[in-house]
């Protein structure tokens, strides 16, 4: 992947891949529900000015975490909705109570059409057969 560095922070690294014309986007660390909001809204902020159908959403760096399903997520997932996001490719933390938090709130998302991977190079494959849609 060659990537275009937007966001580069010691928990956060945000780069935009031209050649698959998606954002990679890899979490980094502990993260609270305050700091998981804070990255939300700065992987908003950059789809709203790098628009692109599609993110590979990597976890497997993440070493705690909290995942649920709220009234604030389902405003945000609207949100880069919105802005153009068709497709999540997330791949799993290896923590494993955070995994069974993430399956469980995945399942309930209807759009953006969000999958999940044990390994990044399983949700780069999936990411780039599908098909986006024009809006």
């Amino acid at each position: 992947m060659e990537l275009t560095s937007i966001i580069d922070q010691s928990n956060l690294y945000i780069g935009f891949d031209a050649a698959n014309q998606w954002l990679y986007v890899d979490w980094k660390g502990e993260y609270t529900k305050e700091d998981s909001r804070a990255t939300c809204l700065l992987m908003l902020e950059t789809i709203r000015a790098h628009p692109c159908p599609k993110i590979l959403n990597d976890n497997s760096n993440v070493t705690r975490t909290n995942v649920e399903l709220t009234e604030w997520t389902l405003w945000w997932l609207e949100e880069m909705r919105q802005a153009g996001l068709q497709f999540i490719a997330w791949v799993y933390t290896r923590v494993f109570d955070a995994r069974q938090e993430t399956e469980a709130t995945v399942v309930r998302i209807e759009r953006p059409r969000v999958a999940t991977f044990d390994d990044l190079a399983s949700a780069y494959v999936w990411l780039q057969q599908q098909n986006v849609h024009s809006t």
